[in-house]
């Protein structure tokens, strides 16, 4: 320290004696004694000690605009949950209505073809005619379920098939039973066969109720077919 200045104890710059702050890096002072007439007090009120500290906190704010400056310059995150599509809903998948496999068709809006037989339906079969006896179309269980198939001409195989298709209200198709496994054995030289089951409650519990058509088929050739009620 010399007559009239005092050095900083943080940076070396040489200050006046009476001053409390340091003019160049604003750290406090803390002198041995004041110089005559030279302000007293808790906060510095010299001139130069004023221009310090206002350097000092205008370098401060300078900062902190400039900071804010280019803040704005960078664009926000993108909202990564606004941008995310909402999952489609899942396609619900509706239950078979029987046991047996079943294929959804659309109802047919060819004209039917021209069959070689004839399908009817009863609640008994004669054994030697293999006609049906009681007929009806419509069936309950407790009630036997008999249909007879007759054709223009012999049937000339000694299988034929079988497919029965449930009916909706607004005539689409659900196979209830397909024609592949069905086989029924008939006399080829024949032209009449007839099948019974004893009691339709089986046809019921396998296919449900409704309204159902059954189609026999000589190979790929459908030839004959008739509709029945299941209640």
């Amino acid at each position: 320290m010399s007559g009239d200045t005092i050095e900083c104890f943080n940076c070396g710059h040489a200050n006046p004696s009476w001053a409390q702050v340091c003019r160049s890096c604003g750290f406090a002072l803390q002198p041995t004694g004041a110089a005559s007439g030279a302000p007293v007090g808790i906060f510095p009120t010299d001139q130069a000690s004023l221009t310090s500290i206002g350097g000092a906190l205008g370098a401060i704010v300078a900062a902190i605009v400039v900071g804010l400056i280019f803040s704005g310059l960078i664009p926000p995150a993108p909202n990564v949950a606004a941008e995310t599509p909402s999952p489609s809903p899942s396609a619900s998948v509706v239950p078979s209505l029987s046991a047996a496999p079943s294929v959804s068709t659309a109802p047919s809006t060819a004209p039917s073809p021209s069959l070689i037989g004839t399908v009817t339906f009863g609640t008994g079969l004669n054994p030697d005619t293999k006609e049906v006896t009681g007929p009806t179309t419509t069936f309950s269980a407790g009630v036997a379920f008999a249909h007879s198939i007759k054709l223009t001409a012999p049937f000339t195989v000694k299988f034929i098939q079988e497919e029965v298709v449930r009916v909706a209200a607004g005539g689409a198709e659900t196979i209830v039973q397909t024609r592949v496994g069905s086989d029924l054995q008939v006399t080829p030289t024949s032209k009449i066969a007839g099948f019974r089951v004893k009691d339709a409650k089986v046809l019921i519990d396998g296919w449900g109720k409704g309204n159902f058509i059954l189609r026999v088929y000589r190979g790929a050739e459908l030839v004959a077919q008739g509709p029945f009620t299941l209640q």
